[in-house]
């Protein structure tokens, strides 16, 4: 499929909102292996971004620039203002990182952790206590403090590891595969503190395999494949690149399924289970559409169902990824695969 980058929305004013990171051309290479072919991004202040991509597709290796872990081989880039190559301090001053492995140290309790980092953040020692201390008790660990951190769980070490990155009150935070390993209840936990982040103005920029995070937190999203973004816009944006979309009708009685037959276009019957198939990419102006077109012709179907793909479907278009069976899915032992979703009204 090729490259689709959909863009980013204007404000009422017809102005692009700040961006929080922009990058033009950026590229990598360890040897002779290209990781970062000169991706361009831009991402709101305010917003949360996902890159996604294939095991290797240089995910990690972005963050790792953005975050002046690493230099870049070309290309330019702008994190919270700073130039990544000539302000590299101006950038740490303003972002956080949670990487994929925690940085929680097991042999000292969560409250020595928070103040570890609030002496590294230079906080005074009375200041460095409050802010421990408010921290602890936003991500629930206040009756842990006094533990070792090698005594909790692994959603409370990340929790404690996301408190760690906000010790500095960063504006910009990098957060890569927050939640791998996590079981299910840990990680919409971490989806609410991902969300009350943003709303209180921090611009996340996360990196995740997993789909349905993505679709549920990110307000754009990026695929990478190859070194290449892929494609980039909102989840809704990506979805509607993929065909297969369809509004199924179904009904009970075979004259009004005949005559619902001839009154729309571009339909596939299905005569032993009296439903029709009509191609269709979920907007409400073709449901509106379809519905009109029934009512004028005095139709009523007795069930609508509206199949989409979802970001499984994308994923594996835009990366060429296939299951051991030869059907689309995923390459995250972790995460189940999942069919394309569908919402089913009664008329």
């Amino acid at each position: 499929m090729p490259s689709s980058v959909m863009p980013t929305s204007k404000r009422s004013d017809g102005h692009l909102p700040p961006a929080a990171v922009s990058t033009v051309g950026l590229r990598k290479s360890y040897g002779d292996k290209l990781v970062l072919d000169g991706i361009d991004l831009r991402i709101p202040a305010g917003s949360v971004f996902a890159l996604l991509g294939p095991n290797g597709a240089g995910k990690t290796t972005a963050v790792k620039i953005l975050s002046t872990l690493i230099t870049a081989d070309g290309g330019q880039a702008q994190v919270a203002g700073h130039d990544i190559a000539s302000s590299p301090d101006g950038v740490r001053a303003a972002i956080g990182v949670t990487g994929q492995f925690s940085a929680v140290d097991g042999l000292i309790t969560g409250e020595e952790n928070m103040l570890l980092m609030a002496d590294l953040h230079h906080l005074s020692k009375r200041e460095g206590r409050r802010v421990a201390a408010e921290l602890l008790e936003r991500f629930d660990l206040a009756e842990a403090a006094k533990k070792p951190a090698s005594s909790y769980s692994g959603g409370m070490k990340r929790r404690l590891d996301l408190a760690m990155t906000l010790v500095g009150n960063p504006r910009i935070i990098f957060l890569d595969e927050p939640t791998t390993g996590l079981d299910p209840r840990s990680r919409h936990n971490m989806w609410q503190i991902i969300r009350e982040l943003v709303s209180d103005g921090v611009t996340v920029f996360l990196t995740t395999q997993y789909l349905e995070e993505a679709d549920e937190l990110a307000d754009r999203i990026a695929v990478l494949n190859d070194g290449r973004i892929a494609a980039e816009g909102s989840a809704d944006d990506l979805k509607r690149l993929i065909p297969g979309g369809h509004v199924r009708l179904r009904f009970t009685d075979p004259s009004a399924y005949r005559s619902a037959a001839v009154a729309l276009s571009e339909v596939t019957r299905d005569d032993e289970a009296l439903s029709l198939s009509i191609p269709s990419d979920g907007s409400q102006r073709e449901l509106r559409s379809i519905l009109d077109r029934l009512d004028s012709a005095g139709i009523e179907a007795d069930e609508l169902t509206v199949h989409t793909p979802d970001l499984d479907d994308v994923f594996f278009a835009l990366t060429g990824g296939t299951r051991t069976d030869g059907t689309s899915g995923t390459d995250d032992p972790n995460q189940p695969s999942r069919p394309g979703r569908s919402k089913e009204t009664a008329r």
